[in-house]
């Protein structure tokens, strides 16, 4: 009989095969579901001793329904989807896997940036069709060199692009009101106040984390303030953007483009999605790809074995090597 029991809320790897190498040698049975949305999973974990999480919501109310759950152990570096908090109250603990896929969606943010500077969806729906001429970028191209990139947020995923980004010698400014200018100016970056770095960038990325005071940070009044040959990319949450405000902006041309990696509704994490819900799906100038900015090889099968050894450090009753602590 297994002495602790794992389930996994949800996942979209092909099997569980990496997390049942380190959690079943030391007696656990490791349990798949699939509650995507987080519905009914206090039912189907009642009795699990630790949560392994992908993109289930666990708010306070299930959370108050684990009578044996020791720990939720997030796949990924957000915890915006787990009630922290609760989840201390109830002597629980909350782990995630803070480094992983740093190269990653940094590497996809800047594709996307770049993919759209150079303006290359529209011509290559203008050569497909015939048309072979240089007009045809919908828009006028700027030099890299002459061009302004602005962070929103200046954490590890921000640093890692701005260092990559000085390869094309962008000038680079960062908005970050916990991060300091003296320590922005050791990697070449200048420190702004946000409306400056809205109304100074041709890209403006969103890197910051999804919090209360960033909820729809880029909102109407916001994209108003940015040039109007600018590029929005954020493959942080989606939830950092109005997706109405924004499909205002480039339906007006208040903005020339935008480069997403999630909408507001998130919809990896909902049943029953289509992308008929949302009308940036329908714009030439929105470019969309499904939360994956996270996605390689090799990021994957780490975000899965460091979830897995906390896990397992919490069952031995070990401290975890990636302790989220609660704000309070």
């Amino acid at each position: 009989m297994a002495k602790f029991k794992v389930c996994i809320s949800d996942f979209d790897y092909p099997d569980n095969e990496v997390e049942k190498s380190i959690l079943e040698p030391i007696g656990a049975e490791v349990i798949g579901l699939q509650c995507r949305s987080g519905a009914g999973l206090a039912d189907l974990a009642a009795d699990a001793d630790i949560i392994l999480q992908q993109y289930a919501k666990i708010p306070r109310s299930t959370i108050e329904r684990l009578t044996r759950c020791k720990g939720i152990c997030r796949y990924g570096i957000g915890v915006d989807i787990v009630d922290v908090e609760a989840a201390y109250e109830r002597g629980m603990v909350v782990t995630n896997v803070p480094d992983y896929a740093i190269d990653e969606v940094a590497d996809h943010s800047l594709a996307l940036a770049l993919m759209l500077l150079r303006r290359i969806p529209w011509y290559d729906r203008a050569t497909r069709e015939g048309r072979w001429h240089w007009s045809e970028s919908r828009g006028p191209i700027q030099r890299l060199r002459d061009s302004t990139w602005g962070l929103i947020g200046f954490g590890r995923i921000a640093q890692n692009i701005a260092r990559k980004v000085k390869a094309f010698n962008f000038r680079i400014i960062s908005y970050d009101p916990y991060v300091s200018e003296g320590y922005m100016a050791t990697m070449g970056v200048e420190k702004v106040d946000f409306d400056a770095l809205l109304s100074g960038s041709d890209v403006v990325d969103v890197m910051c984390p999804h919090t209360p005071e960033t909820e729809h940070l880029i909102d109407e009044a916001a994209l108003r303030k940015m040039r109007s040959t600018a590029i929005l990319i954020n493959c942080a949450r989606g939830k950092i953007v109005d997706n109405r405000a924004l499909h205002r902006a480039l339906t007006a041309g208040v903005i020339a483009a935008a480069g997403l990696d999630d909408t507001e509704e998130e919809p990896a994490k909902l049943d029953g999605w289509s992308p008929a819900q949302n009308p940036l799906f329908g714009l030439e100038n929105c470019i969309i790809t499904p939360h994956v900015a996270y996605v390689s090889v090799g990021s994957l099968m780490e975000c899965r074995r460091v979830a897995a050894e906390n896990a397992k450090a919490i069952l031995l009753g070990e401290v975890p090597p990636n302790l989220v602590k609660p704000r309070s």
